[in-house]
């Protein structure tokens, strides 16, 4: 296969920022990759085969637009971005530059296909923003990304997340333990994203203070929520009263996410789903997006793409 030769040139900043002391960061590359990579002063040479200097590119380029948030840019930071570019995927995408949500401990949190990034955009353009779609598509774990990223650049001073407790009839009076206990079930999916994102220590101290409050739908009602960032995840279960409840609760600088699959309703045969009726109702309001995923945008194991579409072609049995 034919070699190449690209040439990236490297302003605006220091190098060392981006390569490190001696080229320390730049031996990650070279380490992972069978191309070569040489800095020659306030240029970049990569040569070797046209698909992986593509790809090395990228990677580069979002180093790049780490530099204002971090100053120097380390070995762990070459490390993780390089897992989250090698990230497996059935839908090939290169997100733009300034798509990069949330840089964590473990890798970067971005859009991973072209429905991802809309709904992405979406978020930062409207005040409530639903997302609907199935499975694997990325819905509440981006969510949380765009909330603790709201958090942590202090443009809200909290999060709420919230979830229907349908599988209990919401009854959760009746379940053993105390309330922790009882909601902690139907609540794992969103701790699960919370602590891909925060340290162990972080999230604790932001639970105990009720910075962030992960809280069952029945438990938001009278309550006004102002300079937070609500999430209501698993829509699709909530009913048309509980659904304008949640939307009401919008307080002063507040922004919300909804999100859902509309094919897995879990509510009984006479009570409508509040995912489908606001989506149908709301439509075309100023500063209310509706952004819909389907099986293209999925970013779990290949064959969840495959039951999905299986699925939904057997949908009239």
């Amino acid at each position: 296969m034919s070699q190449i030769t690209r040439e990236i040139f490297l302003k605006g900043f220091d190098p060392i920022a981006l390569l490190g002391t001696n080229d320390s960061n730049l031996k990650i590359l070279n380490e992972h990759f069978q191309s070569d990579i040489m800095s020659r002063g306030d240029r970049l040479m990569i040569r070797g085969e046209s698909q992986e200097v593509d790809h090395i590119q990228g990677i580069i380029s979002e180093l790049i637009q780490l530099i204002p948030k971090k100053r120097y840019l380390d070995r762990t930071d070459f490390k993780t971005m390089i897992k989250a570019e090698s990230s497996e995927s059935d839908t090939p995408f290169s997100s733009p530059d300034d798509s990069i949500i949330l840089f964590t401990k473990d890798g970067i949190v971005r859009p991973r296909t072209a429905g991802q990034e809309a709904y992405y955009r979406m978020c930062l353009d409207n005040d409530i923003v639903f997302a609907v779609g199935p499975a694997g598509t990325g819905k509440t774990y981006q969510a949380v990304a765009i909330a603790v990223s709201a958090l942590k650049n202090r443009e809200v001073s909290r999060i709420i997340l919230s979830r229907p407790a349908v599988e209990a009839g919401e009854k959760l009076g009746f379940l053993p333990g105390d309330l922790r206990e009882k909601i902690d079930p139907y609540l794992a999916p969103l701790y699960d994203a919370l602590t891909d994102m925060l340290s162990a220590d972080k999230l604790k101290t932001f639970l105990e203070q009720k910075i962030i409050e992960i809280v069952p739908l029945a438990y938001m009602r009278g309550r006004t929520l102002s300079n937070a960032y609500l999430i209501l995840d698993e829509a699709q279960n909530s009913t048309s009263l509980q659904m304008k409840m949640f939307l009401t609760r919008i307080g002063i600088n507040s922004r919300a996410i909804i999100t859902g699959d509309q094919t897995q309703v879990d509510l009984g045969a006479r009570e409508v789903s509040g995912l489908t009726e606001a989506v149908s109702i709301l439509d075309g309001i100023e500063g209310i997006g509706i952004s819909f995923l389907n099986e293209q945008d999925v970013v779990r194991h290949r064959l969840v793409k495959d039951i999905i579409r299986a699925y939904s072609g057997n949908s009239k049995s």
